[in-house]
């Protein structure tokens, strides 16, 4: 008996031929499609929910920031669907050892991690994108619907608030993807992610307030400013708050991309 060899790209490996096999590989799984569709419900409904039940209450303020923010607050937790849609883009092949053939067929290993990102990225945005808009349509019917005047996106803040959701949704997905490449297990990748998003933000809330006031620098904090989604007490601004989640997740990218190369899969 001869031992398999492992499979080969045919002709030279360049960037493109690797995202497009990293496209087939994405689109083949149903697992993908479904994380995703859940994102989409919960940004949808919850922002739907959420501005209609803000409308009707009597105290409620109609700044556009406020009536915006409320539509893509649904935001907030498809963070998770997203997060663990990148992390099992990477940590699923590290499970089933489908990464041996990658690598094999990839002998520089870091183009598989660049076009993974790359699909993330190309998929998640315009998609996310859409739903914020979509988003935003719906919570100004729900507001209209409670009663109150709805905003357009020419007030102001209320486009930043809207664009930043879907960039906030897709920067936190690909944290994901570099949380996966770089711990490699798919339940310890998760763990960390839901600890950095959720669990810490909310258990800093609870201490004293020299030690509170930290939890703005948080990834999750940090990052949601832009769509005004942060729960800090006194948040970064917008854009230097989305810079410092783009800064986190660029050092995890280039921490899995140096053990990527530095040790065996």
């Amino acid at each position: 008996m001869t031992a398999p060899t492992a499979p080969t790209l045919a002709g030279r490996v360049t960037q493109t031929r690797v995202v497009r096999s990293e496209w087939t590989k994405f689109r083949s799984l149903r697992s993908s499609w479904w994380t995703i569709a859940v994102a989409v419900v919960l940004t949808l409904g919850v922002g739907t929910l959420v501005s209609y039940a803000a409308a009707r209450e009597s105290g409620s303020i109609g700044a556009p920031n406020y009536v915006a923010a409320r539509s893509e607050i649904g935001g907030v937790f498809a963070v998770l669907a997203l997060g663990v849609l990148g992390v099992l883009l990477i940590s699923g092949e590290y499970g089933t050892g489908m990464i041996r053939a990658s690598m094999a067929a990839v002998p520089k290993r870091l183009p598989v991690l660049w076009g993974k990102a790359a699909v993330y990225v190309a998929l998640v945005l315009p998609i996310s994108l859409v739903t914020s808009f979509v988003a935003f349509w719906l919570g100004q019917l729900a507001w209209q619907g409670g009663g109150r005047d709805g905003v357009g996106l020419g007030d102001p803040e209320v486009a930043r608030i809207v664009v930043g959701s879907a960039l906030y949704l897709t920067v936190a997905g690909l944290f994901g993807l570099a949380l996966g490449a770089l711990l490699r297990n798919t339940a310890a990748a998760i763990t960390v992610l839901v600890g950095l998003f959720f669990v810490v933000p909310s258990i800093m809330q609870a201490l004293p307030e020299s030690i509170r006031d930290a939890s703005r620098f948080l990834p999750s904090n940090a990052g949601a400013s832009v769509a005004n989604q942060s729960f800090s007490e006194h948040p970064l601004a917008p854009w230097p708050g989305f810079a410092l989640l783009c800064a986190y997740t660029v050092a995890l990218l280039i921490a899995a991309a140096w053990r990527l190369r530095r040790t065996d899969v």
